[in-house]
């Protein structure tokens, strides 16, 4: 009996590694305006999102003109982020870094959400939260 309450423990355990274990959301901090770096963020991003973490990237300082579809050099960038959130990746951007780069809303790549202090500490405290920063 003892044997077999051994199995049976194992076999839960082993199912529930596989079923039961959501994976860790991934936060990403986009600061920078360089085509290579941004790219590598994003494509990074889509992975992980992929491979089934919950993703969510934050435009802030520089990062919020890559958001801005007047700024056709980053059209690439924009339309992978276009990908991502229609995948169901979460993208805020700081209001505040916008009015310094003089970024308005109405040019912004669709479903990109205005950051704020509530949404964010959500997104960013959610346990087991995984950050990186570019």
């Amino acid at each position: 009996m003892k044997k077999f309450l051994g199995i049976l423990v194992a076999v839960m355990a082993f199912s529930f590694s596989l079923f039961g274990a959501e994976k860790s959301p991934l936060f990403v901090n986009l600061t920078s305006d360089e085509e290579h770096r941004t790219l590598m963020a994003v494509q990074f991003s889509t992975k992980m999102m992929e491979k089934g973490h919950a993703l969510t990237i934050y435009l802030n300082d520089k990062g919020v003109k890559l958001a801005s579809k007047e700024n056709k050099q980053y059209a690439e960038f924009q339309s992978k982020l276009a990908e991502v959130i229609k995948k169901g990746a979460t993208v805020y951007i700081c209001p505040m870094c916008m009015q310094h780069y003089k970024v308005e809303g109405a040019t912004l790549v669709e479903g990109i959400k205005l950051g704020n202090a509530n949404l964010l500490e959500s997104a960013l405290f959610t346990k087991n939260t995984t950050t990186l920063n570019w």
